[in-house]
């Protein structure tokens, strides 16, 4: 009991809410390190004489590889070591090698320096989604899931209107060296000032005191008691096809608004800014309707149904948006789909934590960043390249057009996965219940 009122004090409301934004703040620094290199591929095919496939493999299967595969041992070590100071060294990491992509000569030295990338950001999220998890209780968690989710349109955002003004300004090498250095200094304002929480803080109930202290399981163990789950498999694929879409499309939005509708980069950086911006609508709603439709009906399939009605809608926007001729109604359309395609972000998360116990959070996400990002970010931006390629010499710089219109209709699939997952969630969240109330009488 006097564990639980000492805790309260160390983390009242205001320092979780302090920590939820610095968290913030350190994916916003993620996805502008990420997401500049989109603005930044033009040039870059320029100078360095590559093809559409060797540009979707650097945005995508290069970063991709790494950053799912070591998220899952990182995260293992995050559900046993501090998650604050693995945060804070991978930031460095990421920030690090992003500047170094200024430097390369060729196209191996940049996918090296991307790939680096890629091994700093394994050890962003799922840290961070454990210790959100910690700070807010369950009825609370998608919200603050989404809140720091919000990290992708505004980090997007930044790095559009950055990009573009860099590319046309100061050159594609210096505008790694300014996005890629300031990360460092939030990497030191996350070690020094963010305090790591004790496992399952939020998930105790007042007088029952703490949470039990068991140990972390094994990465198997977690893996065959997720896949075990119907409904995790169905998010899982839902959340994977739907980032197949999503990475696919927005690594090759500025070289299709350069190529169908010869816009400046700086003008087309504003543009994309203000689309990335605009979607930060779509993902804080996505967690708050969640959240607010779960709690008023008590149905928790609401965490699969907003986000799949959202995928679906989005479609016909898409289609829009790549194959109309005028440039307002094409940036219009996607102002539409950034709002609905970034619904999913905080309900997927929020149910991935809640379909596991205290020490499998952290193991949890790094599973679905796992399937998310192999399937979405290393093969969606790769795929639309390689058909770019294949498409090219019929129909010349108008491929690029095309090849998004087939890769945007895998939303559709999308759509299904997360409705069937609706069917077997209720029986899943249960199953999970009962394994937690066991671990608490042990």
């Amino acid at each position: 009991m006097s564990e639980q009122i000492a805790d309260q004090k160390r983390f009242s409301p205001a320092y979780r809410n302090y920590a939820l934004g610095i968290l913030f703040v350190g994916y916003i620094v993620n996805f502008v390190d990420r997401s500049i290199l989109s603005l930044l591929l033009e040039p870059i095919k320029l100078e360095l004489a590559l093809s559409d496939s060797q540009l979707g493999l650097l945005g995508g299967l290069a970063f991709a590889l790494f950053y799912t595969f070591l998220g899952i041992p990182i995260a293992a070590l995050a559900d046993r070591r501090s998650r604050v100071k693995i945060l804070a060294v991978s930031m460095v990491i990421w920030s690090a090698m992003t500047a170094i992509c200024g430097l390369a000569s060729n196209f191996w030295m940049l996918l090296l320096a991307r790939i680096g990338v890629g091994v700093g950001e394994a050890g962003a999220s799922p840290p961070s989604h454990s210790l959100i998890s910690d700070y807010f209780p369950i009825e609370k968690r998608a919200t603050a899931l989404s809140i720091y989710a919000l990290g992708i349109p505004f980090g997007t955002m930044i790095g559009s209107y950055v990009g573009g003004w860099g590319a046309d300004t100061i050159g594609w090498r210096n505008t790694f060296f300014l996005v890629g250095l300031p990360g460092i200094l939030v990497a030191l304002i996350i070690f020094f000032t963010l305090r790591e929480p004790p496992r399952g803080m939020s998930d105790i109930k007042a007088g029952q005191g703490p949470a039990p202290k068991t140990e972390a399981p094994q990465i198997s163990e977690v893996l065959k008691l997720l896949w075990a789950k119907i409904s995790f498999r169905h998010l899982a694929f839902a959340a994977g096809l739907h980032a197949f879409v999503s990475y696919g499309a927005s690594t090759w939005n500025a070289p299709f608004f350069i190529r169908i509708h010869n816009m400046s980069s700086t003008d087309l950086g504003a543009a994309l800014a203000l689309v990335a911006g605009i979607g930060a609508i779509g993902t804080f709603f996505g967690g708050y309707l969640s959240d607010k439709l779960s709690d008023r009906t008590g149905d928790k399939r609401w965490y699969f149904w907003v986000p799949g009605i959202a995928t679906i809608i989005m479609v016909p926007f898409q289609l829009v948006a790549y194959l109309y001729d005028g440039v307002s109604a094409a940036i219009a359309s996607l102002c539409v789909v950034a709002i609905m395609g970034s619904v999913y972000l905080g309900p997927s998360f929020a149910m991935t934590q809640a379909l596991v116990s205290l020490r499998m959070r952290a193991v949890a996400s790094a599973i679905l960043l796992f399937v998310l990002n192999l399937i979405g970010m290393g093969l969606g931006p790769w795929f639309v390249g390689i058909l770019s390629d294949i498409l090219m010499p019929t129909m010349g710089a108008e491929s690029i057009r095309y090849a998004l219109c087939v890769a945007v209709l895998v939303n559709l699939w999308a759509g299904v996965h997360y409705m069937l997952g609706a069917k077997s969630v209720r029986g899943d969240l249960l199953e999970t219940e009962a394994m937690n109330a066991k671990l608490a009488r042990t």
